[in-house]
């Protein structure tokens, strides 16, 4: 072998052996199908609506579902999102009963059922209120990926610090995006039409 050949060899094997070893830790690392996927986000629950009926995961499928977490005592962000699923839910008109939307409670201390159903009151009818207790709330917010923090003020009450998302749940139950509500209510209604 000439002198000139060998060095062309040598990093020729190198690049071989490389390329070999990347593509075995790519295979034990399960390939494509792990590499691509997304997280998880939703699961089982079991809570209460606002008239004190049990809403599991399971009763959502069937028509794509809006979820939003929050508490009644949000000073803000929760009554203006609210707003915003009741404007998306008014121009949706006879279709608004083809989806669900849902209010989630992060606040499993305060938001009892009779709590949500006297702030609903405030919005639109087809808003579903769910809430329960410490445990169950905590799993939905894991199983969500939401995050939500107790905070205590000065005059010693609390408020929630919490993901402020709206969650396009499709009519399998699956999570299919966050739901863009910063554009007219008739254009985010004729998006959400393409789910039904």
């Amino acid at each position: 072998m000439s002198s000139t050949a060998r060095p062309l060899v040598i990093a020729t094997a190198f690049a071989a052996s490389l390329v070999l070893g990347l593509l075995i830790i790519f295979w034990a690392m399960g390939g494509v199908s792990k590499v691509a996927q997304p997280a998880a986000i939703g699961g089982p629950f079991q809570l209460t609506d606002q008239n004190g009926k049990t809403v599991t995961e399971a009763s959502l499928k069937g028509k794509p579902t809006l979820i939003f977490f929050g508490y009644t005592h949000c000073p803000d962000v929760c009554p203006t999102s609210l707003f915003e699923m009741s404007e998306v839910l008014r121009a949706m008109g006879k279709d608004a009963d083809k989806v669900n939307a849902v209010f989630i409670s992060v606040d499993p201390e305060r938001d009892t059922p009779a709590t949500m159903k006297d702030y609903l009151s405030s919005f639109d009818p087809h808003l579903e209120g769910l809430s329960g207790d410490p445990a169950e709330t905590a799993k939905v917010i894991t199983s969500y990926r939401v995050y939500a923090k107790k905070v205590p003020t000065k005059d010693g009450d609390y408020t929630m610090d919490h993901t402020a998302l709206i969650y396009l749940i499709d009519r399998d139950g699956r999570f299919v995006s966050p739901f863009n509500l910063k554009r007219t209510p008739e254009e985010a209604a004729a998006d959400l039409k393409k789910y039904l």
